[in-house]
């Protein structure tokens, strides 16, 4: 098996500059790359959350693709983080214009998670695992 290196996970967005903001305020950092065409977001050491404007990306691989713009507004994509607070981080999101689709609430699969809905359509979720908090605080 070939280990992956590095991931990128590319959304497709509208305005690359509301983007920038919404996620910078979001996440609480700077982009580590910020040109025009591609804004990237260090999630990790091995992972990458990127912003590509949709008539970019169209016009890199043309006609055969389907055009990013006429799903505007239907989730398409789900971008679950987990986080050391995700109470902090979905406030955030709302505050930068997100809409509330859950509040913070444990789950049956033993995270706690909050959901929103960027201004793109694509869904964010901010989790803890109950389990391991639970673990933690008995030490």
């Amino acid at each position: 098996m070939i280990p992956i290196a590095k991931t990128h996970l590319i959304l497709y967005v509208k305005e690359q500059a509301h983007s920038t903001a919404f996620y910078s305020h979001t996440l609480n950092c700077e982009p580590s790359l910020n040109v025009p065409g591609m804004t990237e977001f260090a999630l990790s050491e091995t992972c990458v959350q990127g912003l590509m404007p949709e008539l970019r990306i169209k016009s890199l691989l043309g006609n055969r693709l389907p055009n990013p713009a006429q799903a505007a507004g239907i989730p398409r994509t789900e971008l679950y983080l987990y986080v050391s607070n995700p109470q902090a981080y979905h406030r955030r999101a709302l505050e930068a214009g997100a809409t509330e689709l859950s509040v913070l609430a444990d789950r049956n699969w033993g995270d706690r998670v909050a959901y929103s809905l960027d201004p793109d359509g694509h869904v964010l979720a901010f989790a803890e695992n109950i389990f391991k908090n639970e673990d933690e605080e008995k030490k």
